[in-house]
């Protein structure tokens, strides 16, 4: 069961997508390259101003380092880039940027407080979010502009946001009960962290493997299940 607001997300993304890829040859580069670097620094706000409201610090340095080093492990990011190449070439796609455009924009629309309460809080209550609605309409402005430089990639995203949310929504329906907000408020305070590093990415400033960082977050709540 996909919550409304997910599906509203999902929506204004492939409709912010579809004009960033019409307009893309009008854009000036000077204006895209602007907006990169203040979505960076905005995405690196949003990450610290989640981060500070972690309670348990051990928590979020524990489940960050050991889930990164899981993630090496398991190179997350090598395969979900094989993914998203392979997702390329089925598709036929011509964009060099693709894959890169694909896994920026999940991790940019899918780590992150919003994108964990707002489904959550959907499943619990069985009414549209109004945190899944300013979600969609802020990665609906902020897709147009993304995929003037990534191209399709932004627009496939949707998928697995629509997977990521929709699981999310469907856990809190059947075992709302094991989702105290203090688990939430932690694990969305890993995230925050791992949106500091993307933040980098996306003003270019350091490549970071955010996605081998992913196991973090289930660390982060298995953590918080034992103190």
């Amino acid at each position: 069961m996909l919550g409304t607001g997910t599906i509203v997300n999902a929506a204004a993304i492939v409709a912010g997508s579809l004009i960033g890829i019409f307009i893309k040859s009008r854009l000036n580069r000077r204006y895209v390259t602007i907006f990169f670097q203040a979505a960076g620094l905005f995405t690196i706000f949003i990450g610290i101003s989640m981060a500070i409201e972690a309670k348990h610090i051990m928590v979020v340095g524990v489940s960050l380092v050991s889930g990164a080093l899981l993630g090496e492990w398991l190179r997350l990011d090598e395969r979900l880039q094989r993914l998203g190449n392979r997702l390329k070439a089925k598709l036929k796609m011509r964009d060099e940027r693709f894959t890169e455009g694909l896994l920026t924009a999940f991790m940019l629309y899918c780590v992150g407080a919003m994108a964990v309460i707002g489904p959550i809080e959907e499943g619990l209550t069985g009414k549209t979010s109004d945190l899944l609605l300013a979600k969609a309409m802020m990665d609906g402005f902020s897709s147009i502009m993304f995929a003037s430089v990534f191209g399709w990639g932004i627009l496939f995203s949707a998928l697995p946001l629509l997977a990521f949310q929709g699981s999310l929504t469907l856990l809190a329906v059947g075992f709302g009960s094991f989702l105290p907000q203090e688990y939430v408020a932690e694990v969305s305070a890993v995230g925050g962290v791992m949106l500091v590093g993307l933040g980098l990415q996306i003003m270019e400033v350091k490549t970071v493997k955010v996605a081998n960082m992913l196991p973090a977050l289930v660390i982060a709540y298995a953590m918080m299940c034992l103190i």
